[in-house]
């Protein structure tokens, strides 16, 4: 019954015509080409309908080897390079098509690095054993009279059981490679799947190789994991299974123990439900910086968290906090440096909302929120609103009616003021002209007096400003 249900979906695969044609070129020099990995566990569950997910390029193998692939692809490719030759890879574009050919493998590692001794192949089923998963050692033969499926580690049947496991044992896997721990990680967010048993065993007993994987690369797989559908799941994969001690570990440390009079939420699990909360607000794809930021706006409560004379319990500048923390870990991780600033941007301002009450703010402390936040308004409106897990609805409601009422005066004050551009109603030239000062530490801080003003009383005439300038001036130069 499975095999017949396998030859229907590799009947149905949309296998690109590109790739026929590339088959083509091989087989008419005796060689075997098998398009493998992502693309066909893709593929069948485009076929299966489970999926509409399509991983992009086109991965192959073959038997020939890497100087072959390269006189094969010769004058049929519009462009090849030769960057992962030493691995045996071959990279090539075609009709706007991008396409790696790698020669069968049969790589050994030394245990310590991540860096093989790369050896080439003569099967299809021994490149398949040392791939990561099984729902990724999976090929179809382009060669033959008919595709054929190769499935010699059960990939389709963890395919439609949504379960990830390995060709190999785990503990070999992962030996060889311990980044595959993380990417087990990644693909439970992105495909849901759930990890094997045996899976899970070997990532919580090998979560310190992950030491052995450079920044880079971590932040690599960490990224595509919070870019999935199911980000929460992978994130709970990581810190059940210890792995996260060595990617976000300010993340578990979030689990604190609640204290006997009930007076705080459990901070991990809060977090992760505003982060849930952050991408259903989402209306152009996933957002990783507001993902981020929504995972690690309270991070700063462990270490703020206090118990008052009254028995409750605070965690006063958790936000201040929170922002150098999170700029630590985002640069160990090698994030981007404007990424960096703009997440914990929102981890500062996430706090601020709370002091707007039911409405006392002055104009001026709503111009202030605008000019703080700047081009992550939008950001912030979203990660404010998320961040409200209460169970109780009469104070959810009451939150949420709040931020509609200053989302309401933000607009207004939009209507009569350039309020996404704040600035002084006297630049720098101006200054300069009319105190007769030449450019200096005067003009900024002349600059920054005519601000604040700019944000307390909103705009000012050229004849108010210029008043406003000579008075302070009168007193300050």
């Amino acid at each position: 019954m499975q095999r017949a249900q396998e030859n229907a979906v590799v009947a149905l695969l949309d296998v690109p015509a590109v790739a026929d044609e590339l088959a083509a070129r091989f087989a008419a020099r005796g060689h075997l080409l098998y398009l493998v990995g992502g693309s066909v566990r893709d593929a069948v569950l485009r076929g299966t309908g489970a999926s509409t997910r399509d991983s992009g390029d086109l991965d192959f193998t073959t038997d020939a080897r890497p100087e072959q692939i390269l006189a094969i692809v010769r004058g049929w490719a519009e462009a090849v390079w030769d960057t992962g030759i030493a691995f045996g890879t071959v990279g090539l574009r075609r009709d706007g098509q991008t396409l790696e050919v790698t020669t069968f493998r049969a790589d050994t590692y030394d245990g310590t690095s991540r860096n093989p001794e790369v050896r080439f192949g003569d099967t299809v089923e021994g490149d398949l054993v040392r791939r990561d998963f099984t729902v990724n050692a999976m090929a179809v033969e382009l060669t033959g009279s008919h595709r054929r499926f190769v499935d010699p580690h059960g990939g389709f049947a963890a395919l439609a059981q949504g379960v990830l496991d390995t060709p190999d044992t785990p503990e070999r896997s992962f030996s060889d490679d311990p980044l595959r721990m993380l990417r087990a990680a990644r693909f439970v967010s992105q495909l849901g799947f759930t990890p094997a048993a045996r899976v899970t065993a070997a990532m919580t007993a090998m979560a310190d190789e992950l030491t052995r994987i450079t920044a880079e690369r971590v932040q690599a797989e960490f990224t595509k994991l919070m870019i999935g559908d199911h980000p929460r799941r992978g994130l709970e994969l990581l810190c059940d299974t210890g792995l996260a001690r060595h990617v976000v570990p300010e993340v578990p440390a979030m689990q604190l123990e609640t204290d006997e009079h009930m007076q705080h939420k459990d901070v991990y699990t809060h977090s992760l439900v505003v982060m849930e909360q952050a991408i259903e607000r989402e209306t152009d794809g996933p957002d990783l910086t507001l993902r981020l930021a929504a995972l690690l706006h309270d991070i700063g409560k462990p270490a703020t968290r206090r118990k008052e004379p009254d028995g409750r319990v605070s965690f006063h500048h958790h936000e201040v906090v929170g922002a150098k923390m999170t700029r630590k870990r985002l640069r160990a991780l090698k994030y981007p440096k404007a990424l960096v600033d703009d997440v914990c941007q929102l981890v500062y301002l996430h706090l601020r909302f709370h002091g707007y009450g039911k409405g006392e703010w002055t104009d001026s402390a709503v111009r202030r929120y605008v000019a703080d936040a700047g081009p992550l308004l939008e950001r912030l409106h979203r990660l404010v609103r998320s961040d409200c897990t209460t169970r109780n609805r009469r104070r959810a409601s009451a939150l949420q009616r709040n931020y509609d009422g200053l989302e309401d005066r933000i607009a207004e004050l939009r209507k009569q003021e350039e309020l996404d551009a704040i600035r002084p109603d006297l630049d720098g030239n101006r200054i300069m002209e009319l105190l007769g000062i030449p450019p200096g530490p005067a003009v900024g801080k002349a600059y920054r007096h005519m601000l604040a003003l700019r944000m307390e009383q909103g705009p000012m005439d050229a004849e108010q400003a210029e008043v406003a300038l000579r008075a302070w001036a009168d007193e300050n130069l």
